[in-house]
């Protein structure tokens, strides 16, 4: 089950805060913080991810004045870490939880060189 919440900009975009499952097994939840037009594109954002089923309802927890600056800092607009949030883990780029493999550990970059 997915909790969260929205907070709307003075400039009119959105800030979405999601709690979601981990997309890998054992390995508790995520808080996803997407910057958007409006709250249907911050979800289709993540779906287009691969989160199929992802929806807001209801505004239980929206994000933190902490989480808004984050993710307005951020340059994808994107941003996740492990939720309940541990205070001294920063926020990761959304690349950094496709690239995680299961158990938790993040996938060896390839070497610049390609070798």
């Amino acid at each position: 089950m997915s909790a969260g919440g929205f907070s709307k900009l003075p400039n009119g975009s959105v800030v979405v805060a999601l709690t979601l499952p981990s997309p890998f097994a054992g390995c508790g939840n995520v808080r996803m913080i997407v910057h958007a037009v409006n709250r249907a594109r911050a979800l289709t954002r993540l779906r287009n991810l691969g989160m199929r089923a992802v929806y807001l309802r209801g505004n239980a927890e929206p994000p933190t004045p902490d989480e808004i600056t984050a993710v307005l800092h951020h340059p994808d607009g994107l941003i996740w870490r492990t939720a309940p949030d541990a205070a001294a883990e920063l926020w990761h780029p959304i690349r950094a939880l496709k690239r995680q493999r299961p158990g938790g550990r993040p996938e060896a970059s390839p070497s610049p060189s390609g070798v």
